[in-house]
């Protein structure tokens, strides 16, 4: 079993192209001995985005706090603090910060 505060976790940059002002905390992952998920952590900066971008695995992702849109298969859709967000195998996605502080969120993927 692990426990421990998730502010303990390195916040890594994402550095992949199209991404402005992330950054990513693995809080539970391979590392952990993790079979099946990856949990994750991340916070956009304001104006800031994940990249644009589809793969063949689903996201399930739950606001913790701030606001933004999520890119839904071309279709901007507002979310916030409190929304669970599904996004299905192979469409094409991506977060972004509307707001004036961080966009926080948690987001679980299969171990891939």
């Amino acid at each position: 079993m692990k426990i421990q505060q998730a502010d303990a976790v390195e916040a890594k940059t994402v550095g992949i192209e199209g991404a402005e002002g992330v950054t990513m905390r693995m809080l539970i992952g391979p590392d952990d001995g993790a079979p099946n998920f990856n949990m994750r952590l991340f916070e956009v900066s304001p104006g800031g985005c994940t990249p644009r971008h589809t793969h063949d695995w689903e996201h399930e992702v739950y606001v913790l706090s701030g606001v933004g849109v999520v890119l839904d298969d071309g279709e901007e859709r507002p979310i916030s603090t409190g929304d669970c967000v599904y996004v299905p195998p192979d469409e094409d996605h991506q977060f972004r910060n509307t707001g004036g502080e961080n966009l926080k969120f948690l987001c679980l993927v299969p171990k891939t």
